[in-house]
């Protein structure tokens, strides 16, 4: 019984995932739906990033108006108010340089190309998973390096 049986470390960024020495990302959830907002708040936690969240695309622009900013935006395509497509537009057009990950539940290519010319760096079909926003942060790291 000589081996021992520790459980694998999670790795972001290539840091292992300890509290003392991880990097300090921070990320915006933009999603109306409080399930999948939960769900991403969640595995954001889990992996070790600060979060918040807002349920629409007017939130995310008014929270970076107040002079807030974020690593990270994962923002969802359609929502009330102020949808992903527009709200992407106005982050870019203030100056925004975060890393802006959308998501959504539509499939058609025509709907993601338009997300993504209004200033996407990712794109992800909904529900996030883990492993998802482990390759999103890889792209995070490649930005900032």
């Amino acid at each position: 019984m000589g081996g021992s049986m520790k459980a694998p470390e999670k790795e972001i960024l290539g840091t292992k995932m300890n509290h003392r020495h991880r990097p300090k990302i921070t990320a915006l959830v933009v999603d109306d739906n409080m399930v999948i907002r939960a769900i991403h708040h969640r595995l954001l936690k889990d992996l070790g990033i600060e979060n918040q969240v807002a349920v629409n695309g007017k939130e995310a622009v008014d929270v970076h108006s107040s002079g807030q900013y974020f690593d990270l935006i994962l923002m969802d395509m359609d929502m009330p108010v102020m949808n992903g497509i527009e709200a992407t537009r106005k982050l870019r057009a203030m100056g925004i340089h975060s890393t802006i990950a959308g998501v959504s539940s539509r499939s058609l290519e025509r709907e993601k190309q338009e997300f993504m010319e209004a200033g996407l760096d990712d794109y992800h079909e909904k529900p996030l998973t883990a492993d998802k926003i482990v390759s999103i942060l890889h792209k995070i790291s490649n930005h900032s390096g």
